[in-house]
């Protein structure tokens, strides 16, 4: 296993970092097998953990916590906060309301008195980030967390944040957590370069493209669409919508790329992700044992130039072939009235 140094903080973790987004209710719901895999991650060298209060309503950290216990100060443990956990309107979000009351709980299911990364999962636009950097700073100097980072921000965004941290003299996001995959290259326009410029560590999450690249999906085959991935986000994978035929068309021409360079095309993929320099760590999410042990498999796998250059081929880089963010979308486009002049502005314009 390899170990890069994450952002400026000088904590040094595994490039492949296990995630959990599938332990509980939402994937595994077999928490002795789930803790066999945190074990199984942890023993093949992988030291960094990432999970987060809504995964599965909170039960994913009580599995991480769960697993472990007698293993807390070898593992780099990570969480966020931001989505609604339960009703009312007040919880969720990054407000500091929200924020200082959700670490406990997070603190509370994972077992534990510190987190090592506590991170935004995505932006508030109600909320003034210097309200949110004051809280995440404030948790820093009380011992509850080590660093922060924010997950799936803007370019535009993780600047803004930088400078208001600047001159308020509070501290910064030392990471960001986007979507990265061959299929999903939107980030390399600007997220990544930004990030390098700020000297951010960057755990990318869904290398194998929500399980797009994991093999099981190919054109000409049936897809049940009311199971595993699929059932999720049933529209990323039907074969009879038209959006998804170039995403087919590309899975067929890596798998002939994985198997040429002697490969698994789920290795393949997350061998893609941690190829580019702006990259600490790309996030697996198993399900299975098997499915961890077909993803470590290719934990040293390193991609050549030629190689790199065939995959710039079939998906040009900074190109999107999906929407690769399904749970959340930015204010800006999902109410109208922000990209909308009043109607008497308009008819006087």
């Amino acid at each position: 296993m390899r170990y890069r140094v994450l952002g400026g903080t000088g904590i040094q973790v595994s490039v492949h970092c296990l995630g959990t987004m599938m332990f509980g209710a939402v994937g595994n719901p077999d928490h002795d097998d789930c803790v066999r895999i945190v074990h199984a991650a942890l023993d093949a060298g992988i030291n960094m953990v990432d999970t987060a209060d809504m995964y599965s309503a909170g039960e994913s950290e009580v599995i991480v916590g769960k697993a472990l216990r007698g293993r807390r100060d070898d593992v780099v443990l990570a969480t966020k906060v931001h989505f609604p956990m339960g009703e009312g309107p007040n919880r969720g979000g990054n407000s500091r309301r929200w924020i200082v009351r959700e670490v406990e709980e997070s603190l509370r299911r994972l077992g534990t008195d510190w987190i090592d990364l506590y991170q935004v999962h995505r932006p508030d636009h109600t909320t003034d980030i210097e309200e949110t950097l004051g809280a995440l700073t404030d948790l820093v100097r009380a011992g509850k967390i080590r660093a922060f980072g924010c997950s799936t921000f803007p370019a535009d965004e993780i600047v803004q944040a930088y400078h208001v941290a600047d001159r308020r003299a509070l501290g910064r996001f030392r990471t960001e957590q986007p979507p990265y995959s061959i299929m999903a290259r939107g980030i390399e326009t600007s997220v990544l370069p930004v990030c390098q410029r700020l000297g951010m560590g960057v755990l990318v999450w869904s290398p194998l493209a929500s399980g797009f690249l994991s093999g099981r999906y190919r054109a000409g085959r049936p897809v049940d669409l009311s199971a595993g991935r699929p059932a999720l986000t049933p529209a990323r994978f039907d074969p009879a919508l038209p959006g998804n035929a170039a995403k087919y068309a590309a899975v067929d021409q890596l798998v002939a790329l994985a198997e040429e360079i002697g490969c698994t095309l789920p290795e393949l993929a997350v061998a893609f992700t941690v190829a580019h320099p702006g990259v600490t760590s790309a996030i697996i999410g198993p399900r299975t044992m098997e499915q961890l042990d077909g993803l470590l498999a290719g934990a040293a796998l390193t991609l050549d130039d030629a190689v790199l250059d065939r995959i710039d081929e079939i998906v040009a880089p900074g190109t999107n072939l999906y929407q690769p963010d399904g749970a959340w979308s930015p204010t800006v486009l999902t109410d109208p009235a922000l990209r909308r002049r009043p109607l008497s502005q308009r008819a006087a314009a």
